[in-house]
């Protein structure tokens, strides 16, 4: 605590020319596109991207599900992501999630690694996304992509993820989130309000505007370079 004052944030950042909001032009072309090609055409899609791990909490999304899809019956859950970065291999927590959404086949779509180069497709065919992380996470990269293509964001109160969001401005923290009915209740919010989805998008896209952007790392960093080289009379 007594070197606070020593010690300045920059977060990672995102290529934002490559994720398309869902109302621009193109991005309403890839959003036709994607969910065409997916069978998805008329469906309000919830979107998850991460690794399929218990620390990850994809589990209580598909716990969430009934309560969703009984308000929303138009609803699909897509999971983007396997066991670990580019292993689709199915482990016995990756067998218990596909036995807990056979239950749901008509709500539940699972798609496997996805390269970085093809994921903000499946970004920008969304109409919300999810951060369930049950651990201190460093603060998941997937928020400044959704942010980035225009989604609210519903993620948990876990390390820094909440630092990117304004509650109620580009999405949600759920401070419990360990309760499947805490993500059931902001996702039927934002199901329920299609201008409100819009207007959070947009909120979080200027935000990734601002902040996220890599020449803003960069700047960012570059000031932190310069005032330490300064502070060392010069010295690099």
């Amino acid at each position: 605590p007594q070197s606070a004052g020593k010690v300045t944030t920059v977060r990672s950042g995102v290529a934002l020319h490559t994720f398309e909001p869902l109302w621009s032009e193109n991005g309403r072309h890839i959003r036709e596109e994607m969910r065409r090609e997916l069978n998805l055409e008329g469906r309000k899609v919830i979107l998850f991207v991460g690794r399929l791990s218990k620390v990850k909490g994809p589990h209580l999304l598909l716990q969430a599900i009934p309560e969703v899809v009984n308000k929303h019956p138009d609803a699909v859950l897509v999971f983007v992501g396997s066991k670990w970065f580019g292993d689709n291999a199915v482990n016995k927590y990756v067998k218990f999630l596909y036995t807990l959404a056979a239950l749901y086949p008509e709500h539940v779509r699972f798609i496997k690694f996805v390269k970085p180069s093809d994921i903000h497709k499946l970004y920008t065919m969304s109409d919300v996304f999810v951060c369930t992380s049950q651990w201190q996470e460093p603060l998941a990269r997937v928020h400044y992509e959704a942010m980035a293509a225009g989604l609210p964001i519903i993620t948990t109160n876990r390390g820094g993820n909440s630092e990117v969001i304004e509650e109620g401005d580009n999405g949600y923290v759920i401070d419990d989130y360990t309760n499947p009915d805490a993500y059931a209740e902001k996702i039927n919010v934002l199901l329920d309000d299609g201008p409100l989805r819009e207007q959070m998008g947009r909120k979080g896209r200027k935000y990734a505007e601002k902040h996220n952007g890599w020449e803003s790392v960069a700047q960012n960093l570059l000031v932190l370079y310069e005032g330490a080289s300064a502070g060392k009379g010069g010295r690099q």
